[in-house]
């Protein structure tokens, strides 16, 4: 976890300014519509403004802005009034106050709204904030959740105050398609708006981070019964997009409705023959779920794992050989499918930390060495962190058990299972999986196929560095291709995948056993196709 003193007071105040040329982009848009007021939640020093002028706005506009910093928004009102706005007002202080009041009234009043809200997490906002954030949520009658960020309740107010057919036009994290933070979000867009475009860069618009950030142009229903076109995103690479009418661009590109708008909205940037294909292989009768076919629960919580997690050296200068355990959680640890004798040897020459202390024991019963370990684990405070100050005695790790198929948390290119032959112990870097449906390698095996990787970057969650994550019930969600009895090469895979031959598994894999369900080759390459786009632009390749 980060907490408040790691982060720069950039981060804190969320301030990544829009560059001119996408706001001029955007104002553009929700001009076009002629609004006769406009909102602007977060103006800073006031690009939008800027971007309001460049277009040559109506000075007679009614323009509401807000800005949290002082010398942010008195920088806002000089611009104002340079260029001419005669009926504007520019507001020093939280945004979600006000918004929460005018809320309160269910009285719609603006035509159009601007911005790029502020990126801060819900942990990092003083109390103040944290309650209208929550606020917002409430009166809205959505699910909260205390993973959100500033950003989310900007964009729930800023709707909530649209008027019916009016523009929302803002720049917004990337992560608005698929983190679970922001379903209730997507859900209420869905509910509210007739439909959304999303404008998605394979590059990073704010330099100096790895924040990805997407244009959402969004587009308010004009009655409550209009059927929504749903969303559609569209991919562009470099600034060639601002030379084209955003309007041409908001009409032509098509909207994906139903499960999409309600759910995540990766499936977006998919075409109608791509969703088809996946849509008929997940009906098969020999395809399924994973909540269907195993268990996966997360891996020890220790609290501390500098502490519990140590290479052979720490074992023997302490002799702690007869509470050392095997055990794996990273990647580097298991770089194949198999964790087996073979690999952990090789771990232990490389000075891994292989070792997972379990120690149940009371103090008073240890041995000298052990004590003067638990002695300088306690120099190091780590029985005062959560996890471990709230066990008794704070270095016995509950919930100690292995299982047969372990899967990391995280991964580069695809998500893999692995087959734990060792009884290895993994952290919460990784998860315990039960296979309830067929053997062990079978499923280990079975996973590495296009389809469960496509299901994976559909149901996972990236941030800026590309890495992507699932958790527990979005693994639960991922579909997988099972032929009982099926022959599989396991250490010819294990050896591809440890030499980062990944593609070539999967498309052998893929032909192998998609073909004895009856789909051709040229699905398999469809597939292939289909998940190397997701995964490239999670990776922004």
């Amino acid at each position: 976890m980060k907490f408040k003193a790691d982060q720069t007071s950039q981060k804190l105040r969320g301030g990544y300014y829009t560059p001119q040329n996408l706001a001029d982009y955007v104002t553009k848009w929700v001009l076009s519509h002629n609004p006769k007021s406009i909102l602007e939640p977060s103006c800073g020093d006031g690009v939008f403004i800027q971007a309001l002028n460049n277009n040559d706005c109506d000075r007679n506009i009614n323009l509401s802005c807000f800005e949290l910093f002082d010398i942010e928004a008195r920088k806002a009102s000089k611009r104002c009034s340079e260029f001419n706005f005669s009926n504007f007002s520019v507001t020093e202080g939280d945004f979600l106050v006000w918004a929460n009041d005018q809320i309160t009234k269910q009285k719609p009043c603006f035509d159009g709204v601007l911005g790029n809200p502020p990126f801060i997490r819900y942990q990092f906002l003083e109390k103040d904030f944290q309650e209208q954030t929550e606020l917002v949520f409430k009166q809205l009658d959505l699910k909260f959740t205390k993973h959100t960020n500033a950003w989310v309740p900007f964009l729930l107010s800023s709707l909530a105050l649209l008027k019916s057919g009016g523009r929302m036009g803002m720049v917004i994290p990337s992560e608005i398609s698929h983190v679970m933070h922001a379903q209730s979000l997507r859900s209420f867009i869905g509910q509210v708006c007739s439909k959304v475009v999303i404008i998605d860069p394979k590059e990073i618009w704010f330099e100096d981070t790895l924040q990805g950030a997407v244009i959402i142009l969004a587009e308010k229903k004009l009655a409550e019964d209009q059927k929504s076109e749903g969303v559609g995103i569209v991919n562009v690479s470099g600034f060639e997009f601002l030379n084209d009418d955003p309007n041409i661009l908001f009409k032509n590109t098509i909207g994906i409705n139903g499960e999409t708008i309600a759910g995540k909205w990766t499936k977006a940037i998919l075409e109608a023959d791509e969703l088809s294909l996946i849509k008929d292989l997940i009906s098969h009768k020999d395809v399924h779920q994973f909540k269907d076919i195993a268990k996966v629960d997360v891996g020890i919580v220790t609290g501390a794992n500098k502490f519990f997690l140590v290479d052979n050296e720490t074992i023997d200068k302490y002799d702690l050989f007869q509470y050392a355990y095997p055990m794996f959680g990273r990647s580097q640890h298991c770089p194949g499918i198999l964790y087996n004798d073979a690999q952990h040897n090789t771990n232990q020459e490389r000075g891994l930390p292989t070792n997972f202390l379990y120690i149940k024991d009371e103090f008073e019963n240890l041995p000298e060495r052990a004590k003067a370990y638990i002695e300088l684990g306690e120099a190091e405070e780590y029985h005062k962190r959560y996890k471990c100050r709230i066990r008794k005695p704070w270095y016995k790790v509950p919930s100690v058990y292995s299982s047969e198929i372990g899967m990391l948390k995280r991964c580069h290119d695809a998500p893999r299972l692995i087959h734990n032959q060792v009884e290895a112990y993994t952290t919460d870097t990784a998860y315990r999986v039960t296979s309830t449906f067929t053997n062990t390698n079978n499923l280990v095996c079975s996973f590495l196929n296009p389809l469960t990787a496509i299901t994976a970057e559909l149901e996972g969650r990236f941030y800026g560095g590309g890495v992507l994550e699932l958790v527990p019930s979005e693994i639960e969600k991922l579909y997988i291709p099972i032929i009982e009895d099926f022959e599989h090469e396991t250490c010819e895979i294990n050896e591809l995948i440890k030499q980062g031959k990944i593609e070539q598994v999967m498309r052998q894999q893929g032909q192998k056993i998609l073909t004895r369900l009856g789909f051709s080759d040229s699905d398999n390459e469809k597939l292939m196709s289909i998940w190397k786009k997701l995964r490239d632009r999670r990776l922004r390749r």
